[in-house]
């Protein structure tokens, strides 16, 4: 007789939890995988140098043959923004939105990568697709971008339910609201595993309604006497179509910077997410053409990007679009956790530009895209999940979220970290071990060669500066030929310490005598010699430890 198959369940995460961003989370069932999500985070201010950070995908690359797909919620960029990076080491079958796809395909082509090559499968809020082990079922949620779904998949041990990030907005701008109905069928069925989004968990009572801001726009731009300047996410659909909205009623017109935010417009108003009248959108080079006060400019830099339109703006460096003193400056965003320095920085010198600007301290420009604590204890009650995994949040939402269940009765709540393997059997559930799972740093074109020595190295330079020694010795008799010069960066002035250079020089120079008294030819036992002398020769004068570079050429 045929022995019955034990089934295994894997809920691997591979980046989202203890963070924010770079969401990407494995789903095994057996011998498959389909992945959730594949998102980018922005670095923190000590990986000096690096442009982005996006999830190591050793696992999902040494179990290649097993990865059937991967299924995306929604199009921002912590949940998107590593596809290009992935595609080079996994081209497999991609299931979005059709405003998610759209997005994805502006990134492709800025990459490069050809569409054709790429296996894009678009889906819609209620289609499943079939796998041998499980089915995917795709459910419609509300966020702060349209065609957001979560994802129900059907395993033989029960549905496991991934909210996505998600919101309950019973008046979304666009779409129905989130369909809870379905949530409520699968929780009557028998939810085997929620996990939930807990970027809010903090945060009690509901989240307010998209719409709340359109109120708040529609009163500045009726009070506006110039321009208004909205600065939002490229990818904030809902609200750029309330700015459109509150421009037509003041029979302003549009004009969009930034690239990803002409691109974004673009293709939303291609696929039809974005709904504007004709001859309202206008290039920035007519901007000349109206009057201050028939004139809305969309932008990115909401925060506070260096490299954005708005900073340019804010710090006279825009080629086309400058600051007009009573230019009205909308930040229709909440700085992400490590940019309120950047955003700080954008605000104040608008101010000094003579702009009046309003963000989210001062007035209703801005509603969270995510739930707070009443509508996690909604899902969780429609669903009543056997077990429950908060994703998406540093540890401290993921613990309060898990309280959250426990206050509702759960008792199987598991808070896992990147890379923890959750095992799912009849049996019940437990974590297993651990896979690779971390970060991969990307700077300029080279993905992963930045590591923690060379981001050592650079923190380094960065704290104490730079002091290169360069001699050079005959090879035969081992006197110095040229040299001792000295060249540093970023650790003194040499014109204005003659005398340390001076110092400096001599403890040189009694190393080579040293070494050439007791017979060290070696020239890299001479550096290590060097380096150690010059290091405590130069903390003792200057209490700094620079990065100390002897250069020996041999002749």
């Amino acid at each position: 007789m045929k022995k019955k198959q034990e089934h295994r369940i894997r809920i691997i995460p591979l980046g989202g939890l203890n963070e924010i961003g770079k969401n990407m989370l494995v789903i095994e069932v057996n011998d498959e995988i389909v992945v959730i999500d594949c998102g980018l985070a922005f670095p923190e201010d000590e990986m000096l140098g690096v442009d982005l950070v996006i999830p190591d995908i050793s696992y999902l690359i040494k179990n290649k043959e097993k990865v059937k797909a991967l299924i995306l919620t929604h199009g921002h960029e912590d949940h998107i923004g590593a596809i290009p990076y992935v595609l080079r080491d996994l081209n497999i079958p991609i299931y979005g939105t059709k405003l998610t796809l759209g997005l994805v395909e502006i990134k492709l082509m800025e990459f490069g990568i050809d569409l054709n090559s790429v296996k894009l499968f678009t889906v819609r809020a209620g289609d499943v697709i079939s796998f041998n082990n499980m089915r995917v079922e795709f459910i419609r949620t509300t966020h702060s971008i349209a065609d957001s779904v979560a994802v129900a998949i059907h395993t033989p041990l029960g549905p496991i339910v991934h909210t996505g990030d998600f919101k309950v907005d019973f008046t979304p701008i666009e779409g129905e609201p989130i369909d809870l109905i379905r949530f409520a069928e699968l929780g009557k069925q028998g939810v085997l595993a929620l996990l939930c989004d807990s970027t809010n968990a903090e945060r009690p009572g509901f989240t307010l309604s998209e719409k709340t801001v359109g109120a708040t726009f529609d009163r500045i731009f009726s009070q506006a006497q110039g321009r208004v300047i909205v600065a939002t996410f490229s990818s904030h659909i809902h609200r750029v179509q309330q700015v459109i909205n509150s421009a037509e009623k003041q029979g302003r017109k549009i004009c969009v910077l930034g690239r990803s935010m002409v691109n974004v417009v673009n293709k939303a108003l291609e696929l039809g997410y974005l709904k504007m009248p004709d001859g309202m959108l206008m290039d920035v080079d007519e901007l000349d053409n109206y009057p201050l006060n028939k004139i809305v400019l969309i932008t990115t830099g909401s925060q506070g990007e260096p490299m954005s339109a708005l900073s340019r703006m804010a710090s006279a460096e825009h080629k086309k679009v400058g600051i007009i003193p009573g230019d009205v400056v909308i930040i229709s965003a909440a700085p992400i956790p490590g940019n309120e320095k950047f955003v700080n920085r954008v605000i104040n010198d608008l101010f000094k530009q003579g702009a009046q600007v309003i963000y989210e301290d001062i007035d209703d420009i801005h509603v969270s895209g995510h739930a707070c604590q009443e509508e996690i204890k909604l899902i969780h009650n429609l669903t009543r999940p056997k077990y429950s995994i908060p994703v998406h949040g540093e540890f401290k939402h993921l613990i309060h979220h898990a309280k959250l269940a426990m206050e509702l009765g759960e008792r199987n709540v598991f808070v896992l970290e990147n890379g923890k393997v959750l095992e799912i059997t009849k049996d019940g559930a437990k974590v297993v071990g651990m896979v690779q799972a971390g970060n991969v740093l990307v700077d300029g074109l080279g993905v992963g060669d930045v590591g923690n020595v060379v981001l050592r190295d650079r923190r380094h330079l960065a704290q104490d500066g730079l002091f290169i020694v360069v001699l050079t010795i005959d090879s035969a008799t081992k006197d110095v030929i040229s040299g001792p010069d000295i060249i540093t960066r970023g650790f003194i002035y040499i014109r204005e310490s003659e005398p340390l250079i001076e110092e400096a020089k001599k403890v040189i120079k009694d190393v080579l005598y040293f070494c050439n008294k007791n017979d060290i030819t070696e020239p890299n036992a001479i550096k290590v010699i060097l380096k150690d002398n010059l290091r405590n020769f130069l903390f003792e004068k200057t209490r700094r430890n620079p990065m100390i570079i002897p250069i020996i050429t041999e002749i």
